[in-house]
């Protein structure tokens, strides 16, 4: 039997406008503490578990949105913000992720975010995601739609052949000029000779101190600026026209699944709710119950490697 989704009255308005009215584009908002998942909003989940009934929702699908999170990438081995990786030598990862930590202390947050980038350009995507890629080219032969909207700031959905990607905190594998504002990809290890084998995250490590002028600079014809990582910083806004380009694929929606996301960071935890709201079934596909997870249709626990293969897999309706 189908569940209908829990409905919310408060998220009606459209994302845009509740971004502005209430100003939570900044990645720093959170509404509960990343201990949330065990409060007694996770205990109160009413979701099904029956894979057999999401089953049959999503053959019916048309246009499928798939938000995810730091946990898919997780599981090839790229260091979220938190757990054991909360920390870089003796710093908070967040406190190093912001644009006061980068004017202040450029050498230090490039050996950060270089250690970062130099982990995630040597992983490789994980079932999950080869799961959802071979799930929008399947699905896209018979005229439906799979769109990927992820907080991930590494390519594995890109590298596992999704092709339709909205990133809304931007890329690891690009940098953005803050004198002239060039955005280009990068994917160059070492990203610039001074930071070759800098970056450990080991506490007795210490700075390497590199001079401004010998971090990443611009490569346009009279630039040289200085090159900073193209991600959201903590506290910075989110790009207002791909934001209008994620309300869009939310609204026309006919299935919203999320996928390893703790559901605490702003404003992507609210996209599941927001759909949800519509009366459109939403799956949640995570390690454990989020604050989010009563709002949802469906929570399937466990990795997002096991159980998104076989959620996506082709069903006996579909016509090959």
């Amino acid at each position: 039997m189908w569940i209908q989704p829990r409905r919310l009255p408060s998220l009606k308005m459209p994302i845009t406008m509740l971004l502005q009215r209430r100003a939570i584009v900044s990645l720093s908002l959170r509404l509960f503490s990343s201990h949330a998942a065990s409060g007694p909003l996770a205990d109160k989940a009413s979701s099904s578990s029956d894979m057999s009934e999401f089953r049959k929702v999503f053959s019916n699908a048309k246009h499928i949105a798939i938000i995810t999170g730091a946990g898919v990438s997780a599981e090839s081995g790229v260091p979220t913000f938190r757990g054991e990786h909360e920390k870089w030598r003796k710093w908070q990862s967040q406190d190093l992720a912001s644009p006061e930590a980068f004017s202040r202390y450029p050498s230090r947050v490039w050996e950060f975010y270089h250690h970062r980038r130099e982990v995630a350009l040597n992983k490789k995507p994980n079932a999950a995601h080869e799961a959802i890629a071979e799930c929008e080219a399947r699905l896209k032969k018979q005229g439906r739609k799979v769109v990927v909207i992820t907080q991930c700031v590494d390519d594995l959905h890109q590298q596992a052949g999704s092709k339709h990607v909205l990133k809304i905190h931007g890329s690891l594998t690009e940098t953005r000029c803050l004198s002239c504002g060039d955005v280009d990809v990068n994917k160059h290890s070492p990203i610039c000779a001074a930071l070759k084998n800098k970056g450990s995250p080991d506490p007795n490590v210490a700075d390497a101190n590199i001079p401004v002028d010998k971090l990443p600079r611009c490569s346009e014809s009279d630039c040289n600026g200085l090159l900073r990582p193209n991600v959201v910083f903590f506290g910075e806004t989110l790009d207002s026209h791909l934001l209008t380009k994620v309300e869009k694929e939310l609204e026309i929606c006919d299935l919203c699944l999320v996928v390893g996301t703790s559901s605490i960071v702003y404003p992507a935890a609210m996209f599941g709710p927001q759909v949800a709201s519509r009366g459109i079934p939403v799956a949640e596909f995570n390690l454990r119950a989020t604050p989010k997870s009563e709002y949802f249709t469906y929570h399937f626990q466990g990795p997002c490697g096991t159980t998104l293969p076989a959620a996506l897999a082709p069903h006996e309706s579909e016509v090959v």
